[in-house]
Order: C-alpha cells, then sequence, then structure tokens
C-alpha cells in the first residue's frame, strides 16, 4: 500500500500544529543530544516559539547552570529547574528543550505528559563524548573519567528517557534532518500527513548541544 504523499509545507503545519493545540514539544535526552539545535530547527520548520530551560533558569537566576551547581548543589539546582519548566508548560503550543537531569523528577515527567509531547534524541556514547568535550560548561562531566560519568548517566537515564511519547535517533548529520525526521515522528504521533520539509540527507553539518 502506498504510502500518502506529503502534504504541501503550510497545510501540513496548519494541521500538526492543530492537532498538537496548546501542548507543547518537549525535548528530553543527555547533554549532547543536541535537543537546543534541534529543537530550534523544528521550532522554526512549524513556525512556533522555542524556549530553552536552562537559559530560562540563568535569565530568572542570573547566574549560569554550573555556577548554580557550585553554589546551591544539585538538588537545589534540580528543584529551581522543575519550578522552570512547569512555568513554561504553561505556554504552549511550543518547542522547550529541557536540560539532562530534568526528565528524571516524576513530577516533571508528570506535568510533560499532561501539557506536551515528549521527544527523546538517543544517541550513542561516543557521538556524545565527541560533542560534550567541546564545551567546558557541563557540571556533571567535571571529573576525571568523563566518558565512565555519561556511561553511567546513559545506564541511569535512558530508561527512564525511553517513556517520552517519541524516541528520535540523533547522529553526526545535519541539523535539517533530524529536526525533518522529529516533524515526520510528530506527525505519524498525531496521525498528521507527513509534512514535506524539504530535509533530505546530505554532508554532515555537526549538532553540538
Amino acid at each position: 500500500m502506498n504510502a500518502l504523499p506529503p502534504n504541501s509545507t503550510d497545510e501540513g503545519r496548519a494541521a500538526l500544529i492543530e492537532a498538537l493545540g496548546s501542548r507543547s514539544i518537549v525535548f528530553v535526552g543527555l547533554m549532547g543530544a543536541g535537543k537546543t539545535a534541534i529543537g530550534r530547527k523544528v521550532a522554526a520548520m512549524l513556525s512556533l516559539p522555542f524556549m530553552d530551560s536552562d537559559q530560562e533558569i540563568e535569565s530568572v537566576s542570573r547566574m549560569t547552570v554550573p555556577e548554580l551547581f557550585e553554589r546551591y548543589g544539585e538538588p537545589e539546582f534540580r528543584a529551581l529547574e522543575q519550578r522552570v519548566i512547569l512555568r513554561l508548560l504553561e505556554n504552549g503550543p511550543q518547542v522547550l528543550s529541557t536540560g539532562g537531569g530534568a526528565f528524571m523528577n516524576a513530577q516533571t515527567r508528570e506535568a510533560v505528559a499532561a501539557y506536551g509531547v515528549s521527544v527523546w534524541l538517543e544517541a550513542d556514547l561516543d557521538l556524545l563524548m565527541e560533542r560534550v568535550s567541546k564545551k567546558q560548561n557541563r557540571p556533571l562531566l567535571k571529573n576525571p573519567d568523563p566518558r565512565g560519568v555519561l556511561e553511567r548517566l546513559m545506564g541511569e537515564r535512558y530508561p527512564v528517557y525511553a517513556t517520552a511519547d517519541l524516541t528520535v535517533p540523533t547522529r553526526d548529520d545535519r541539523k535539517e534532518i533530524i529536526a525533518g525526521e522529529v516533524v515526520a515522528a510528530l506527525c505519524a504521533h498525531l496521525g498528521v500527513d507527513t509534512i514535506a520539509t524539504g530535509a533530505t540527507s546530505a554532508t554532515t553539518d555537526g549538532v553540538q548541544s
């Protein structure tokens, strides 16, 4: 049986937004999976606002995430993160990128389930290491063995991330390609014909965050 032809971009976008209603598209996954980079692309494709919970936390606290970790510790940071995400979820429809540990909070997961569609960007260890090694602002990786830390986090978090509404594998490919696959997965999940995003696989344009 032949697949339905893709919707024109405008028609498909309108149908997807209508199916989404007031819900947010919420990206979850480990640091380096590409939640911010892919989230921005998806928001642009769907003409939706984009929000990053870490950036919002830094805005309201007037401190960076590493500074918050150092001064108050992870439990206090997680409590602030939860409050910020719950507030952001009131503003859908939008695309929301969350920090790597946010989805581990049961109350946050419940709120995301109620007010959003969650998308796990699943990445393998080598890809994550390649990306996070380029940045020095990862508090949980301030450790002599960052690869070991990432392996432990994958073991702890991947079973929880797997409870997200959608799982989209990410890789070292153009951001537009991965974002197009996310949009296609959203269409399938919401019962909307696939949108013609125009993204086709080509040379890599490394996703960084």
